[in-house]
């Protein structure tokens, strides 16, 4: 081997193009294309533009969810809070389920004002508002009684800690027919009013009395008739405050004043429910309002910390595609995923399906603590296990499908006010 003054020469490595990508991952990647919203560099090769519709429509990816991971500070609000700001270009709109008020300077940019939710406020949501109508414009009163049980069943396990018994679920089944015979959408009060009291004509259906049926779903209406009666009335106890504008580009359910409530599950799968309803009623002959939807669900760990919720929240993941929508997901760490129940639960295999179910995942820094267990979700090769400690404040590690980028995003002079959240520490004003 030829010597030189700093040592032996080593010969230049030489490989096919068909086997680059495996000798130099997140080094030969040539992105996803030039069409979409410009998120940032990409830093082992130029810009990087992302777009879930486009992609979808490429067939480059199955379905348009994302998760994004991230410790606080690192920078995934950012990303999410200038991501739904630049879509706004191409006529995309965004929903947002927002636990901690911090989407108000990004509606403020947009002109539009939140939908503050507060016990005892202005505002009401029914969550059992019907979803899209069939086809011909009919609606379809089996699937709309069906999003509605599974709604209540969840919502009740929730409140109950528990699954529903099989005659506890049936209880609720035929208050839900009783109050669905009447005119106009259903609301929880009058499902409440049921479940307390059954008519002989429901009891008799099931071969049973009044008296039994009444015992048979007493404590699912108790439970239920906190959000009615209890400390957390005023927000989903009624029909829909008339008068919300939901043709803005961006609508914020704001439930902040709750974020310390220990019912923040239950209340964000209300507040889900009625968003996705009214998505589906909008979507039924095409994408809302001419246009794909982008629905962002902040702080998910509080829906998948309840079974019934969890599983309610992963069947409505599976309707993106057929009403135009492109859900986010965001959480801290891959941990959460896993720290909803115990090794080898449902609710565990839930929140990983949640996982599969988007085929793209932005991992901002993670501690070394989660290395492993992102390796093992994500399928992560050791190299990129090994940075994911090391990404410095804006910089995440993107996996679409089964290919993968290390993105720095880029934040404008323009958007620094849309995502500042330390103004409380730095003083800035």
């Amino acid at each position: 081997m030829p010597l030189s003054r700093t040592g032996p020469r080593v010969p230049a490595h030489q490989v096919t193009t068909r086997h680059l990508g495996a000798a130099y991952p997140l080094v030969a990647e040539p992105g996803l294309g030039h069409r979409g919203v410009l998120i940032g560099h990409d830093l082992l090769g130029g810009s990087f533009v992302y777009d879930p519709f486009e992609l979808y429509a490429q067939g480059v990816i199955s379905n348009p969810n994302m998760i994004v991971f991230g410790q606080i500070g690192r920078g995934k609000s950012a990303f999410v809070k200038t991501y739904l700001w630049r879509q706004a270009v191409f006529g995309r709109r965004a929903w947002v389920v927002d636990p901690k008020g911090e989407y108000g300077a990004l509606a403020a940019a947009w002109g539009v004002e939140p939908v503050a939710l507060r016990p005892g406020g202005r505002v009401r949501l029914n969550p059992l508002d019907p979803g899209p109508a069939g086809e011909g414009g009919h609606r379809s009163a089996e699937e709309a009684d069906r999003r509605q049980i599974e709604l209540l069943a969840s919502l009740a396990a929730a409140c109950l800690g528990r699954p529903l018994a099989p005659r506890e679920r049936v209880a609720v089944d035929l208050a839900l027919a009783a109050v669905g015979s009447r005119a106009g959408p259903p609301t929880l009060p009058a499902v409440v009013d049921a479940l307390l009291d059954p008519s002989t004509d429901a009891a008799r259906l099931i071969r049973t009395d009044r008296s039994n049926l009444l015992e048979d779903g007493r404590d699912v209406a108790l439970e239920l008739r906190r959000l009615v009666h209890g400390d957390l009335r005023g927000m989903f106890d009624g029909p829909t405050t008339p008068g919300l504008d939901l043709s803005g580009p961006l609508v914020v359910l704001d439930l902040s004043a709750l974020y310390n409530s220990a019912a923040l599950g239950v209340l964000m799968a209300c507040a889900t429910a009625w968003l996705q309803a009214a998505l589906a009623r909008q979507a039924s002959d095409g994408p809302v309002g001419g246009a794909h939807v982008l629905v962002v669900v902040d702080e998910a760990w509080a829906l998948l910390a309840n079974l019934g919720v969890a599983r309610w929240l992963q069947a409505s993941w599976k309707l993106s595609r057929a009403y135009g929508v492109a859900n986010i997901a965001v959480l801290h760490r891959l941990s959460d995923l896993q720290a909803v129940g115990g090794a080898g639960s449902e609710q565990v295999g839930l929140a990983e399906g949640l996982l599969s179910d988007s085929e793209t995942r932005v991992v901002y820094a993670q501690p070394p603590g989660e290395v492993g267990r992102a390796a093992d979700l994500l399928s992560l090769s050791e190299t990129e296990a090994e940075l994911l400690p090391q990404l410095r404040r804006g910089v995440g590690l993107w996996k679409v499908g089964p290919r993968a980028f290390l993105v720095q995003h880029l934040v404008g002079p323009a958007e620094r006010a849309l995502v500042d959240t330390d103004s409380a520490m730095t003083g800035d004003p």
